[in-house]
């Protein structure tokens, strides 16, 4: 008997997922380099060929792939960080993110990625129109929290996001060398040590407060 065609749209849906699911765990297992359209068809119990009549190849699944977590990290992310009202907090919600994303391999997934990009232009393209909503976000954090005081004046938003992101991704690459982590770790008490020091330079001058959305 001939499935309908919901059962049909339902069933490609479900391997459609089944797919960008095992290409997040492979990248971050494997690498970029281990994620064959093979491999992932594998993991998703799933037809080598559904990879490219789905996605195209597996660039572009792994990008889905990626697209998938960055939303989930987003909204997670999002939540956390508006709830930082000073540099203190603001530290402590970087430090958890940090931790958060290597823990759940969301740091490996995105590295594996940007390395690839390097040689490859296309790629470098999409990775880098996926790097901007993180650039905003950040800065955008670091505007409301700190935007007007003399910190925030000293250090603009845009080239902390920067600063933000050239971390993140060297810390991946540092982690060859910091295998129990703790150099890196160093790092972030370091910045909840300074945090603190630092208040007098968070203090708005008056009339230079947080510029709002309407601003923006």
């Amino acid at each position: 008997m001939a499935r309908s065609g919901g059962g049909v749209r339902r069933s490609s849906t479900q391997t459609k997922e089944r797919l960008i699911t095992a290409a997040g765990e492979i990248l971050r297992e494997e690498g970029y380099t281990g994620a064959s359209a093979r491999a992932i068809a594998t993991r998703a119990e799933a037809n080598s060929a559904l990879v490219f009549y789905h996605f195209g190849g597996v660039d572009q699944l792994l990008l889905a792939a990626l697209d998938r977590s960055s939303t989930e990290r987003m909204a997670m992310y999002r939540e956390l960080a508006g709830q930082a009202r000073n540099l203190e907090e603001l530290v402590e919600v970087a430090t958890r993110i940090y931790r958060t994303d290597l823990e759940r391999g969301y740091l490996a997934e995105f590295s594996e990625l940007v390395a690839a990009a390097v040689t490859e232009p296309e790629l470098r393209e999409e990775i880098n129109r996926r790097s901007q909503p993180w650039i905003d976000f950040i800065a955008g954090e670091w505007e409301r929290v700190l935007g007007g005081s003399p910190l925030g004046m000293l250090l603009p938003a845009r080239e902390v996001a920067y600063a933000a992101i050239a971390f993140y991704l060297g810390v991946n690459l540092f982690s060859v060398l910091d295998e129990d982590r703790s150099r890196t770790e160093a790092v972030f008490d370091l910045a909840g040590t300074l945090a603190p020091r630092a208040k007098l330079l968070t203090l708005r001058l008056p009339g230079r407060g947080a510029k709002t959305k309407e601003d923006q």
